[in-house]
């Protein structure tokens, strides 16, 4: 592995190497610490968007594994703007062994790729979060386990980065996807052709569908996401027209499978796309999911890194 933008990038196998991978070091967190992996390495962070998971996560990951991480913020880059993002991947390689970047554009963090001599993770863009993906992937087998080909994943919301990811993941290991979104507001037609290509592979079934309750009709997991990205603050109120019918609610749930895993990548508008009983419900894991971040993102820096 040379970067990770994308999960699309890597087949089913390598796919699920990382989520072992990631089993094998939260385990090992959990029982006497990770081994210092990452130690003499320090990780560039570059931000263009606030975070709280993607830095907390990428920073700790470093330093459970004996590395270190540094934050950039975009006041301090410029990406793109105040210097080349060519320029920027090549003096940072001198300084750093490896980039994460968090942006706002999908080809900002492919430049920053093909101009680093280091190893660059895509921590979100426009087009996709693969990290996210790889931490969903994580939580949804450890409720049901590697052998969950046939699995219902079911997404209700907007069609985003996160969705994105997440159909990919899911194609790749197996499992069936259905999105309901509203009209105007579907899946990038790029992302969904990738898919299409995956599914054929690996015999996964995507579906796409208006109505959130046809959506959910034997889901095994429940995922959502914010109405409103960062970036898009001046479609607010116009989306708080659209989305209400694709509020995951307790009786959306009840018309799941009875053993259905509610999702959200965080952070959550409570009451707007998922109502507070859900999320802090039995069936919700939107927590375990989001400590699932920094395991998931310790097996791609290990990999990354070569040192696992």
């Amino acid at each position: 592995m040379k970067d990770f933008l994308a999960i699309s990038d890597y087949s089913s196998e390598e796919i699920q190497d990382l989520l072992d991978l990631a089993v094998k070091l939260k385990k090992q967190y959990f029982k006497k610490g990770n081994k210092p992996i990452f130690k003499g390495k320090v990780l560039g962070m570059i931000f263009q968007k606030p975070s709280l998971r993607t830095r907390i996560s990428f920073d700790m990951a470093m330093r459970h594994c004996g590395g270190d991480a540094l934050y950039l913020s975009p006041n301090e880059i410029g990406l793109g703007k105040r210097e080349s993002i060519a320029d920027v991947a090549r003096v940072l390689s001198g300084y750093v062994q490896g980039l994460m970047a968090r942006v706002f554009e999908h080809e900002h963090v492919l430049e920053l790729a093909k101009w680093s001599e280091i190893p660059v993770v895509n921590g979100l863009s426009d087009y996709n979060h693969p990290c996210q993906g790889m931490a969903d992937a994580l939580t949804i087998q450890e409720k049901f386990g590697k052998k969950s080909k046939g699995l219902n994943v079911s997404y209700v919301g907007d069609g985003n980065n996160v969705t994105t990811s997440l159909m990919h993941v899911s194609a790749k290991l197996g499992w069936n996807v259905t999105v309901a979104t509203p009209e105007g507001y579907d899946m990038n037609p790029k992302a969904v052709e990738i898919a299409q290509k995956i599914a054929k592979k690996t015999k996964s079934k995507l579906t796409f569908v208006r109505d959130p309750h046809e959506a959910v009709k034997g889901a095994h997991v429940i995922y959502t996401d914010t109405w409103t990205s960062m970036g898009q603050e001046e479609e607010t109120a116009k989306r708080e027209l659209v989305f209400p019918p694709y509020q995951v609610n307790a009786k959306l749930i009840s018309e799941a499978d009875k053993d259905v895993i509610v999702m959200h990548c965080l952070p959550a508008h409570r009451n707007h796309e998922l109502t507070d009983d859900v999320a802090d419900g039995k069936h919700s894991v939107i927590f375990p999911q989001a400590h699932n971040r920094l395991h998931a993102q310790k097996a791609i820096l290990a990999r990354l890194f070569e040192v696992a």
